[in-house]
């Protein structure tokens, strides 16, 4: 194998490696020595390419945000959201969603940067979809941390379904529940109505 595709390969192994063990353990919570194994090399190997665990994060952290704004794009193509089914995202996404959560729990300004995207891509499908929240900056921000916290509250999670939503089975789960809860009012118009009316 050619020299250049070698590292390249190499390279990728420690960044997907990194990406995994950060997700499940943090950023502390995995060292040098743990990425190079998991990755299949030395650790001599992981700091000539990366040069600190700290590089190595913000290598992670900017692949990440790349890939899922990437994964997005390739679901929502022409306004087909049939990709979108938890199934499918489950071997794309869930890593990588783990990952950025984590990050943005350790102080990542990356996977913050990566959440307001987040927050203001939900204010544009409101606007496009006529949706018309009071606080339409609130509401955004409370759908987009409602999707992440599944993921903070994992080990939470899983134990009320009485199944590991890092699994595909329990990822698709969580995943068609989210999709109600999106889907499904919890109050009519009367009382949503009703509320303002109250608050004025």
């Amino acid at each position: 194998m050619d020299r250049a595709v070698e590292d390249l390969t190499a390279r990728a192994r420690i960044r997907d490696a990194a990406v995994r063990l950060f997700g499940e353990r943090g950023i502390e919570g995995a060292s040098i020595r743990d990425i190079a194994a998991e990755a299949g090399v030395s650790s001599g190997l992981v700091r000539h390419h990366f040069g600190s665990k700290e590089a190595l994060r913000e290598a992670c952290d900017q692949y990440a945000k790349e890939r899922m704004l990437q994964i997005g794009a390739e679901l929502t193509k022409d306004g087909n959201l049939t990709g979108l089914d938890p199934l499918t995202l489950h071997p794309l996404a869930f890593p990588l969603q783990l990952y950025l959560v984590r990050s943005m729990m350790d102080g990542s300004e990356t996977a913050t940067a990566l959440f307001l995207e987040g927050v203001e891509a939900v204010e544009e499908w409101t606007t496009s979809f006529g949706i018309n929240p009071k606080d339409r900056r609130g509401y955004a921000a409370a759908l987009a941390a409602i999707k992440l916290s599944v993921f903070v509250f994992r080990d939470q999670v899983s134990k009320a379904l009485g199944e590991d939503i890092t699994t595909p089975a329990g990822y698709n789960r969580i995943g068609q529940a989210l999709m109600e809860v999106f889907t499904i009012p919890l109050l009519t118009q009367e009382q949503v109505d009703h509320m303002r009316k109250q608050e004025k």
